[in-house]
């Protein structure tokens, strides 16, 4: 029997409404409206796609959408100089520094600069261990985003065993401690680990983030077990066709073993903003209790 499919779209939607129902409930308290403020510099046209996206759906949350879009050339310290004075700005609830950045500007010490309360990526050290101890702090978009798509699904955490295949910052490690703070026994697995399939195949829970097209087979997934899959990997295609867009987690064959699995696109990918923007009505409810 196939998997049930975890459908993205529709939880995330459901996110954004509460999202806007807050803002509107705020604005109508306080008067005030939430506002994210976005830094670009430069002209990559995949940043400006991302960026354009979350203005977009900021615009349909009731958010006021600040964009900040500099030429490359900008120093370092102007950089920061930006990032300051949108720490300073009251309108602005959170600031999301759109990377990559430009050569010659060093991404951490821009990210430290964010001020913590406005740090709606939830990559600011002092979140990160705020996340590490359990003190309530902005929580990375994607892997928060897999965990709400785990609790929707109905899947159980307490005591069940928990594979992360991959040991990022931005979500293998964050994911990792999210499911141990759910009582899971977890590994995170990554390229030195040896007999991988064997590791994942214990899993009663598996989150792919490797970066590896379709490196996950079916035959390496637990039957029943509930399977995220965080890849975004663009394949070119002949003849100058759309790229394909594939997951981490060969999709085909594991939804013929997972009880759950989500596909991509329409799985993780929609949750991300959706995380984003309520990190950030949250950070404008806690600045404005």
């Amino acid at each position: 029997m196939s998997a049930r499919i975890i459908d993205g779209k529709a939880i995330a939607a459901e996110i954004r409404a509460d999202v806007k129902a807050r803002a509107e409930k705020m604005r109508m308290r306080t008067g005030i409206v939430p506002g994210l403020a976005t830094v670009l510099i430069g002209v990559d046209p995949a940043s400006q796609i991302y960026v354009a996206s979350k203005h977009k759906a900021c615009a349909e949350a009731g958010f006021a959408s600040i964009e900040h879009h500099y030429p490359d050339g900008l120093s370092e310290e102007q950089v920061l100089g930006h990032v300051a004075r949108l720490n300073a700005d009251h309108r602005v609830h959170g600031i999301l520094v759109q990377l990559p950045l430009p050569k010659g500007i060093d991404e951490k010490k821009v990210l430290n600069a964010i001020d913590p309360a406005k740090d709606v990526d939830g990559f600011h050290p002092m979140n990160v261990g705020k996340l590490l101890v359990g003190e309530p702090a902005p929580l990375p978009c994607t892997p928060a985003g897999c965990m709400v798509l785990l609790e929707k699904s109905g899947v159980e955490f307490s005591g069940k065993r928990a594979v992360v295949v991959g040991r990022s910052n931005i979500v293998g490690k964050p994911a990792a401690i999210l499911l141990l703070r759910r009582d899971c026994t977890v590994t995170i697995a990554h390229s030195k680990t040896k007999d991988l399939p064997a590791v994942v195949r214990e899993a009663d829970i598996v989150i792919a983030a490797v970066g590896r097209s379709e490196m996950i087979r079916g035959d390496w997934i637990k039957p029943g077990a509930a399977v995220i899959d965080v890849g975004m990997n663009r394949t070119p295609q002949p003849g100058g066709a759309k790229d394909k867009l594939t997951g981490d987690v060969h999709f085909a064959s594991a939804k013929e073993v997972a009880g759950c699995i989500t596909p991509v696109p329409g799985g993780v990918g929609p949750m991300t903003i959706a995380m984003l923007l309520r990190n950030t009505i949250e950070a404008a409810e806690r600045m404005n209790p």
